[in-house]
């Protein structure tokens, strides 16, 4: 394993390409501990202590802590998510004929939708770091002591601008590393947020140990269960249906061609971590509105502090409902993604079939109930995983943030990056990272 993980720098290419990756996280660290102007940092510190497992720490978690201090980059990537579940929706829902002629240009279209979604994080940038600041000068503090110091309008001007620029450089830095570096930009930078915070938590753990709060038998229970939970998410990830398709012979000129056997693999996971993070983004637009404007009523009904209540990291209807959307995002992406007529009319052009199945109408119908089948228990499994931990924390009360969302986020996009790596190594004639078997082709067999 030791040579393997050192045949990566053997390759100048990915080598370069990792190089590249790292500098580029390391830059948005940097920015993320870079605090807005005229920010009390000692109100910050007390509001978010009093809120470390609430909204405002859910929230922290994806800003990968920048909200935390209030630094250049606290509204993290999240209008570029807003921005990208905008267009996807309406691509699926068919809405705009002019997304759907760009859908089919190949390269060309996908970069003009690329620019109109930038355009889009612009514009949802500039609204919500403008409702950030205005919001910030009026929240509540548990120590009293107001968030900003001097709230004028130029300050207001000023910070909200550099907010939205803020995201547009964290999009711009994903962009680059999608393109330059390894793995999916806009995730790693998730992926970097959520990484930063576990030396932290395992201090934590281990002082608390040290000061006799915590039983071993009690660390070793709650280890224990982190590390099944690990390996479910992995195996869930990983796993995927295999469909065999055989190839009938044919003659072409003089040759023989056909007559093998492959088969059609389909993720339990298709969507990956995008259900979670597109889940996340819209439940967090109407949790910010009721967190930051507490005075709302209507009819002397206390409008914003009722859906706060309802909407609750730890309660039911907040879980039912993030629940509901990561299963509905499954499905979504898998029917945006993945296109049963499609792959039938090609196997039909290129002599393939699935045994017992008629080429054409049948195989499209048989491919999608397949699908349909695995998409519903990978979404019910990642649901699952995405709303446990909120009831681990109130039955156990882990002395850190276990989060399943984090969870789910980390283990795909560490698949993702790995997968990426082993098959620059294989593709230059490497063994790749291991031996026996490869990353990205250990599946399980889901039937």
């Amino acid at each position: 394993m030791l040579k393997s993980f050192t045949d990566v720098f053997k390759v100048n290419e990915l080598r370069k390409r990792l190089f590249f990756t790292v500098l580029v996280v390391i830059a948005y660290r940097i920015g993320a501990a870079v605090p807005i102007p005229g920010i009390n940092v000692e109100a910050v510190k007390s509001l978010f202590a009093s809120q470390s497992n609430g909204l405002l720490g859910f929230l922290d978690m994806f800003s990968g802590g920048a909200l935390n201090r209030m630094s250049v980059f606290s509204m993290g990537i999240m209008p570029y998510i807003n921005a990208s579940i905008i267009m996807s929706l309406m691509q699926g829902a068919h809405i705009l004929p002019y997304l759907d002629k760009l859908a089919k240009e190949g390269e060309q279209g996908r970069k003009r939708i690329t620019q109109i979604t930038r355009y889009g994080t612009l514009i949802l940038g500039a609204v919500q770091s403008f409702g950030l600041t205005m919001a910030i000068t009026k929240i509540p503090t548990p120590s009293g002591l107001p968030v900003v110091l001097d709230p004028s309008w130029s300050w207001i001007i000023l910070t909200a601008s550099t907010l939205v620029t803020g995201t547009v450089l964290i999009m711009w830095l994903g962009e680059q590393v999608t393109e330059r570096g390894i793995g999916n930009g806009i995730s790693l930078i998730i992926f970097a947020g959520i990484v930063e915070r576990l030396p932290h938590a395992a201090f934590r753990l281990v002082k608390l140990v040290q000061m006799e709060e915590l039983s071993i038998l009690y660390t070793l229970v709650l280890l224990a269960v982190v590390i099944i939970v690990l390996i479910l998410v992995v195996w869930i990830e990983t796993a995927q249906r295999r469909i065999p398709i055989h190839y009938a012979k044919r003659m072409v000129g003089r040759k023989m061609y056909g007559g093998q056997t492959s088969f059609l693999p389909i993720k339990v996971d298709q969507s990956g971590v995008i259900a979670v993070i597109f889940s996340v983004s819209i439940l967090s637009v109407p949790l910010t509105i009721a967190q930051f404007a507490s005075e709302w009523t209507i009819l002397g009904f206390p409008v914003a502090k009722k859906i706060t209540e309802l909407f609750n990291t730890g309660s039911l209807i907040y879980s039912l409902v993030y629940a509901s959307f990561v299963i509905f995002f499954c499905y979504f992406y898998n029917s945006i993604s993945f296109n049963p007529k499609d792959l039938a009319e090609n196997m039909k052009k290129s002599g393939g079939f699935i045994p017992g199945i008629r080429p054409g109408e049948p195989t499209s119908l048989y491919i999608q109930k397949v699908l349909e089948r695995v998409t519903l228990g990978g979404a019910l499994f990642v649901a699952c995983i995405a709303v446990l931990p909120n009831y681990l924390r109130s039955v156990m009360s882990p002395p850190f943030f276990f989060g399943g969302t984090s969870l789910l986020i980390v283990v795909g996009v560490s698949l993702d990056t790995i997968g990426q790596i082993e098959s620059h190594l294989i593709m230059r004639h490497y063994e790749g990272l291991m031996k026996k078997g490869r990353i990205k082709g250990r599946w399980f067999n889901i039937k």
